[in-house]
């Protein structure tokens, strides 16, 4: 009786390493190195788990995580705004939303930049190209429960479509901070809401950069402060 397969070659029964535990054998990505200098051997691997690492890195930023707003770099804060605001604005026009749901300041209220964001992030897993069928059809279901809870931020906050004011906070006797001042809530007319938005995203990178210069400064004067 023929076959149409070729017959594989035979195996080695034993390790390729053999007994000695000082040879190398293949590597953990299937190249044998023992036949180079042990120096050489050394750094192909280091490269290796460094690309394996960069790659595994690169995957898993591609799944939609949820956003920490307070911990982003400046360079990673500037781009998840910006990215965020142009999804929004798909959004609105999209599904037609009105400004009891969407304002135009909704970058300047912090509880509707958490909410805009979840919900983003949300829809990006929902619609990822490895998503289950049903996926589209959770993510409607929890937009809809969010278009509610966005209408009750926004009464909250008391934006609007053409004026807007901060949020309003209410201070806790002997129960803030001492440098904590309440926000001005004074109420401004919504004239040019994109340069205003701009605006905002170089305020946010500013503040960012100087807390996170001021968390190096300190980390290094500690390390500087214990040198024998």
């Amino acid at each position: 009786m023929t076959t149409d397969n070729p017959t594989p070659p035979d195996l080695p029964d034993t390790d390729p390493s053999g007994s000695d535990p000082t040879v190398q054998g293949p590597d953990f990505d299937g190249i044998d190195l023992s036949g180079l200098p042990a120096d050489i051997a050394d750094k192909a691997r280091a490269f290796a788990k460094q690309t394996f690492q960069a790659d595994l890195a690169k995957s898993l930023t591609a799944v939609a995580r949820p956003i920490n707003w307070r911990t982003l770099p400046p360079a990673d804060l500037e781009a998840e705004l910006l990215e965020l605001n142009g999804w929004v604005d798909w959004l609105r026009h999209t599904y037609g939303l009105p400004a009891q749901v969407i304002p135009p300041m909704w970058h300047r209220h912090p509880e509707l930049l958490w909410e805009l964001s979840a919900l983003r992030q949300h829809w990006l897993f929902c619609f990822d190209l490895q998503a289950k069928g049903n996926q589209a059809l959770a993510w409607h279901h929890d937009f809809s429960l969010a278009r509610e809870r966005l209408r009750d931020w926004v009464t909250i906050s008391g934006t609007r479509l053409d004026r807007d004011r901060p949020t309003r906070i209410t201070a806790w006797p002997g129960g803030e901070a001492e440098d904590w001042t309440e926000p001005d809530a004074t109420e401004r007319p919504v004239a040019a809401r994109t340069k205003d938005f701009l605006a905002f995203v170089e305020e946010q990178v500013k503040a960012r950069t100087a807390e996170q210069d001021a968390t190096i400064r300190e980390i290094v004067n500690i390390e500087w402060s214990e040198q024998p």
